[in-house]
């Protein structure tokens, strides 16, 4: 009867213990999705006390949670096979080189080696696995409530900037492509006033703090200041508006539609002419802002430069030089002589005016695509979002590192904070906006109509129809 050599013996048994562990990581993988199917056949099957909404969501969260250990259940199948390769080639070699076997020694180390690389990268796939699963339970705070108040129809085209006045009587700005800037009532959705001196895109439109007077940028490269007289309609009741909206979306039907041919500006008071038109850019003006008090104005072009003007004179105080493509927005502190530019060099500055006989800048590059805006909050932070997808919360106390980095799934464009209760708002290239707070977490989606809305503004708040708007959204 032959014997059967060492080396064939345990090459033997280790085939079998790999055929164990094979089988139990099998059978392991087996009840870790039988326990996933049954938690989800207990949600489907019962008449479950948890909203609709949440349902769905953990119905969602358990299939990803299925499909995630059967995608590593492969993966390990496929390193098992590999570590079954490479030890069959190993102790071949072992048995074949010079005639001769290798030491036990010398065969362990090469095994060894081979296996600890294919278990790190079992355990980096692993962790990049698991990850997507980790993120979907990331804990938030208390969800806002936001409720569709109000629709204002008046403008031709597309609107690019929405602002409130900061005097009474409190009224809403819209700038738009069609050439107008619009003021609004916010209660009644009146328009009130048309403004028509620019010949170009109305780019922004910003409100004097303490008078009756607005500063639009346009793309006809200047910006304008003018003045404006209004009273404000009697509010007339209106019917309850109750869809409210945390996650899930507001539908609105065709036949509530209003109609989009600009009749709701046609009869309102026009405004034609400028009391001062700001001409010292050699291209687009895409915004404008007041600096603290009122004298003073900044506005921001695509010809790489912002510009400080004197209000009353009109003249040009300084050229702010440094960017090295084209401006996508400014911003003025509320209460001090701040102003932050954004760009699409991918960087945004902030340039401080306190010290009136030297104005000092600092560059800051916490982007890696461009800055499409960079905002003051009423404290010392700053707010800044990019097409990189991400948007950046800063202290100006310390500008080196974000204190909160927002991650989102697609590029970010004009943003807004809510000064009072410190609310980012963050509009969309994928038509979304959602509410974040000052540390990054997700308050809300508002709300949004299935259909394509140019010229058509919808104003949404936080908390109960009888608050002031805080934000307006296009």
């Amino acid at each position: 009867m032959p014997i059967e050599s060492g080396s064939c013996a345990s090459a033997r048994q280790a085939k079998q213990k790999r055929k164990s562990h094979s089988l139990s990581i099998r059978r392991t993988n087996s009840s870790e999705q039988e326990r996933a199917g049954l938690q989800r056949d207990m949600l489907e099957g019962q008449d479950s006390k948890l909203p609709s909404a949440v349902r769905n969501t953990l119905l969602e969260l358990f299939g990803q949670i299925e499909r995630e250990f059967e995608n590593l259940y492969l993966e390990n199948l496929e390193l098992r096979r590999e570590i079954d390769t490479l030890n069959e080639r190993l102790a071949g070699e072992g048995q074949t080189i010079d005639g001769a076997e290798l030491s036990k020694g010398q065969l362990k180390t090469k095994a060894s080696h081979s296996t600890s690389q294919l278990s790190q990268k079992l355990k980096t796939t692993y962790k990049a696995s698991t990850s997507k699963i980790v993120s979907s339970f990331k804990t938030t705070t208390s969800r806002a409530i936001c409720q569709l108040l109000k629709e204002y129809v008046g403008h031709r085209d597309g609107i690019w900037d929405v602002s409130v006045a900061k005097t009474q009587p409190v009224v809403l700005g819209t700038a738009s492509a069609d050439h107008t800037a619009l003021l609004w009532s916010i209660e009644t959705g009146k328009c009130l006033v048309k403004y028509v001196g620019h010949v170009g895109s109305v780019n922004s439109i910003k409100f004097h703090p303490t008078e009756q007077v607005a500063l639009t940028a346009s793309g006809d490269q200047t910006a304008h200041i003018w003045r404006y007289i209004v009273q404000l309609p009697t509010p007339q009741p209106t019917a309850d508006c109750n869809q409210v909206s945390g996650e899930d979306e507001v539908e609105i039907s065709d036949k509530d539609e209003p109609d989009g041919d600009g009749e709701g500006s046609s009869d309102c008071p026009t405004v034609r002419a400028p009391l001062t038109s700001l001409k010292s850019h050699q291209g687009v003006v895409i915004a404008a802002d007041w600096l603290v008090g009122g004298k003073q104005a900044v506005t921001a072009s695509w010809d790489r430069t912002a510009n400080l003007y004197d209000v009353e004179t009109s003249e040009l105080v300084h050229s702010l030089t440094g960017h090295d493509q084209e401006l996508t927005h400014c911003c003025t502190h509320p209460t001090q002589r701040l102003v932050v530019t954004s760009s699409r060099d991918t960087t945004f500055r902030l340039w401080d005016f306190r010290d009136p006989s030297i104005h000092s800048v600092n560059v800051f590059q916490g982007h890696t695509d461009t800055v499409t805006s960079a905002v003051f909050t009423v404290g010392d932070n700053v707010v800044s979002g990019s097409d990189d997808r991400t948007v950046k919360v800063w202290d100006l106390k310390n500008m080196r590192s974000p204190i909160a980095t927002i991650r989102t799934d697609s590029a970010v464009n004009r943003i807004s904070v809510c000064v009072g209760q410190r609310i980012i708002a963050l509009p969309h290239d994928n038509r979304q906006v959602r509410l974040f707070d000052m540390s990054g977490v997700r308050l809300a989606r508002l709300p949004r109509s299935n259909r394509q809305e140019d010229g058509l503004l919808h104003c949404l708040v936080r908390g109960p129809p009888h608050l002031q708007p805080l934000h307006v959204w296009v």
